[in-house]
């Protein structure tokens, strides 16, 4: 599936002129990948999605599937599965029939409709609950058949506008992996919209970070988190420390920087603003938490901090700390049983690898 510039644009509530609600995105899909749109409230996202069913004509742009072009085809020729946030199961038909529904538009009757209900239900693990009503079932037990109805009609695309957001933490985690099986066995190109990260980087082949209608970063899970391209997304994707820093050298494969708490070395490969920084250039280094090792306060190479508070989780303790500069970080201790026990007022060090110090543009404050 390609997506080249697409546009969508609504008059300004209150003033003249227009606004952009999706500002000219390219995307290339792969056959059979499942493709992530992830972005704050208001990015943009459900729009995109929604021109790529049909629901919405674009204002500019084009949208492909397998190389034929459906920017302004009815979403009932596109061939494309959806499944709502909101399940949008018919509540007087059985679960059979609301899977039918698709196959019945298509005039798919007889036993090759019977087949493929039952085909799809087993895909969703739903076999044995044709008869019931929607109210008679929980809220995963719905967005199941809503799946089951989107992949009854084998799409050339399915499309998620948020599927798992009405349903509790531990359901969410259990459909996850299911949804991706599904997908990622039926060898189908799935384009999921989602604004929880854990989400996205648990399912995704790619993800697409979105902020106001543009697409800010495009790679895997583990590119994104590890190297995102700016500010934004490194705060979007997760938890991060930002410090303000200057190049104090750059050789051997290195980048010596200076802080306003003390020296950092990151590797050259850990700068994501396009060209290598220069010595004297200010940037932002970007820390994630469980990179952080709170170390003594005398180690060589460390930051000298104060420990502020302490959460222990068991299997994790969380720290609040405070640089000598006065800005505060926050670290993360994995097994805490197997490091030294640290109490609020203690003055520590704050280690990390230079591989995971992210160097960022310096002219980013957000």
């Amino acid at each position: 599936m390609k997506i080249q510039s697409i546009v969508k644009e609504y008059p300004a509530i209150g003033r003249a002129g227009v606004t952009r609600a999706v500002d000219g995105p390219s995307l290339d899909i792969e056959p059979g990948e499942l493709f992530f749109l992830l972005g704050p409230s208001g990015c943009g996202k459900t729009t995109l999605l929604r021109m790529i069913a049909g629901f919405i004509d674009p204002t500019a742009g084009s949208i492909y599937f397998n190389g034929r072009d459906v920017t302004h085809t009815p979403p009932n020729k596109r061939n494309t599965g959806m499944v709502f946030q909101s399940y949008a199961l018919w509540p007087h038909m059985t679960v059979a029939q609301n899977v039918g529904f698709g196959l019945d538009v298509r005039k798919v009757s007889g036993q090759e409709k019977a087949r493929r209900i039952a085909e799809a239900l087993e895909q969703v693990q739903m076999t044995g609950y044709e008869g019931r009503k929607p109210t008679q079932l929980s809220g995963g037990q719905q967005q199941r058949v809503a799946l089951a109805r989107a992949l009854v009609v084998r799409p050339d695309v399915l499309l998620l506008d948020e599927p798992l957001s009405n349903l509790d933490a531990k359901l969410r985690l259990e459909l996850r992996s299911q949804i991706r099986q599904v997908c990622k066995d039926s060898g189908l190109t799935t384009v999921y919209v989602t604004h929880d990260q854990k989400e996205a980087l648990s399912m995704a082949d790619r993800v697409a970070i979105m902020r106001e209608g543009r697409v800010c970063q495009i790679g895997t899970p583990r590119e994104l988190y590890r190297r995102p391209n700016s500010r934004f997304v490194a705060a979007f994707l997760g938890e991060a420390d930002f410090l303000q820093a200057t190049v104090a050298e750059v050789g051997g494969g290195v980048l010596r920087l200076q802080t306003p708490g003390g020296p950092l070395v990151a590797d050259t490969g850990a700068a994501t603003g396009g060209t290598p920084p220069t010595t004297g250039q200010a940037v932002t280094v970007c820390v994630r938490p469980e990179c952080w090792r709170v170390v003594g306060a005398d180690a060589p190479g460390s930051l000298r901090a104060k420990l502020l508070s302490t959460t222990y989780l068991g299997e994790i303790a969380q720290y609040v700390l405070e640089l000598d500069s006065g800005q505060r970080v926050h670290a993360a201790v994995l097994n805490p049983a197997l490091t030294p026990a640290h109490n609020p007022g203690d003055s520590v060090g704050m280690a990390v690898e230079p591989r995971d110090v992210i160097v960022l543009d310096g002219h980013e404050t957000a």
